[in-house]
């Protein structure tokens, strides 16, 4: 099934709040194997001009993903999401994301195309404070295989 031109630009409501925290982006770095101290240390964060520890710079992928799950749930926008790729992703900082930010996440479809048979959905996702400070943006490209071909279509 095609995805339909008429959702992009579609803008979805900010999620709740998320409260970033000193052990979110610590637990964070640890997975992604960052032992940088400015994302533990408040100290070290503080001597080089930083409020708090802030966050790598991927961290903003643990509130967008989740956000992104208001457009796989849209049943009027029909996505099968077992015929889904992740093609690419990319964050814009405005500034870090700091512990004790509370940020909400608002998704827009930004371009739907197709091409040889695989639909690309194109989205940005906004991270602000609650006060309405645009902190971070994320650029995503799922890739759905198979999106306007018939049956038995590989890719």
């Amino acid at each position: 099934m095609a995805l339909d031109v008429g959702f992009i630009g579609r803008t979805y409501p900010p999620t709740a709040v998320y409260e970033v925290g000193r052990e979110k982006i610590r637990e964070f770095a640890d997975a992604i194997g960052d032992p940088n101290p400015v994302y533990r240390d408040p100290a070290v964060a503080q001597d080089l001009g930083h409020r708090d520890v802030l966050a790598p710079p991927t961290f903003p992928i643990a509130i967008t993903w989740p956000a992104a799950t208001v457009i796989i749930e849209d049943p009027d926008l029909g996505l099968d999401f077992s015929r889904v790729l992740h093609g690419e992703q990319r964050f814009v900082h405005n500034r870090p994301i700091y512990a004790d930010d509370q940020l909400t996440a608002t998704v827009i479809i930004e371009d739907i195309t197709e091409r040889m048979g695989q639909g690309f959905l194109s989205t940005r996702t906004e991270l602000n404070t609650v006060d309405g400070e645009l902190v971070v943006t994320g650029f995503s490209k799922l890739v759905v295989v198979g999106a306007g071909g018939g049956e038995g279509e590989q890719a």
